[in-house]
């Protein structure tokens, strides 16, 4: 697997784990959780756009 796809695959779990959190945190009125997810959606777009940018370059 490329490194490109790696990273698109990491980012998009920790998209997708990080809006979970953030949905639990607002159900549960817990705001470090609901923090928590904010921060690692963050994270798997910064991912992403990693990955993206390293697929344009071919690596």
């Amino acid at each position: 697997m490329k490194l490109s796809t790696k990273y698109r695959v990491k980012g998009l779990f920790h998209k997708v784990r990080g809006t979970a959190k953030e949905v639990a945190g607002r159900i549960s009125s817990n705001r470090k959780l609901g923090l928590s997810g904010k921060f690692e959606r963050f994270t798997g777009k910064v991912q992403w756009k990693i990955g993206t940018a390293q697929g344009f370059l071919g690596l």
